[in-house]
C-alpha cells in the first residue's frame, strides 16, 4: 500500500526561479492529486551580498509571495516560508519540523565535481528523513 503524503516541501531559489521554476509545477500537481498541504520556502542567506536589502525576512518573503501569485495553485493548500541560513542544511532541518512526507526540489545540471546531483541536492536526499523528488532543469 502507498504511502500517505499529507504534507509536501518544495523549497525555491528565487534567484533563478524567473527562468526555472519545474519543481514548484510538479509539487502543485503532486499536491493536488494526493490532496496535500504544499509549503512552498525559500532559504535566504544570512548575510546579503545586496546592501540594499536591509530586512531579507522580508525582502525573500514578498518575492516569494509574488512569485506564488504569479503561478497560482488553485485546489491546493499552500503556504510560506522564509529560512536564513545554508540551503541543504535549512531544508533538511524545516523537512524535519514541519514533519514532510515528501521534498520535490530543483537539481542544476550536473558538473563533474557534483556528481549525479547538484551538491544542495545531493545533500538533501543524503540527510532527509522523508523522500526526495529531484527535478532535473
Amino acid at each position: 500500500m502507498p504511502r500517505e503524503t499529507k504534507t509536501i516541501l518544495c523549497p525555491l531559489n528565487l534567484r533563478h526561479v524567473r527562468v526555472e521554476y519545474n519543481a514548484y509545477e510538479e509539487a502543485v500537481e503532486m499536491a493536488r492529486r494526493r490532496d496535500a498541504r504544499l509549503i512552498v520556502a525559500t532559504v535566504a542567506p544570512e548575510i546579503e551580498r545586496n546592501l540594499n536589502i536591509y530586512d531579507s525576512d522580508k525582502y525573500w518573503g514578498d518575492e516569494l509571495k509574488k512569485f506564488v501569485a504569479a503561478h497560482p495553485a488553485d485546489g491546493v493548500d499552500l503556504s510560506t516560508m522564509v529560512r536564513k541560513g545554508a540551503v541543504h542544511r535549512q531544508i533538511v532541518k524545516l523537512a524535519g519540523e514541519l514533519k514532510a512526507d515528501l521534498i520535490v526540489m530543483e537539481a542544476a545540471n550536473p558538473r563533474v565535481q557534483d556528481y549525479l546531483l547538484g551538491t544542495t541536492a545531493s545533500h538533501v536526499v543524503t540527510h532527509a528523513e522523508c523522500s526526495v523528488y529531484v527535478v532535473r532543469n
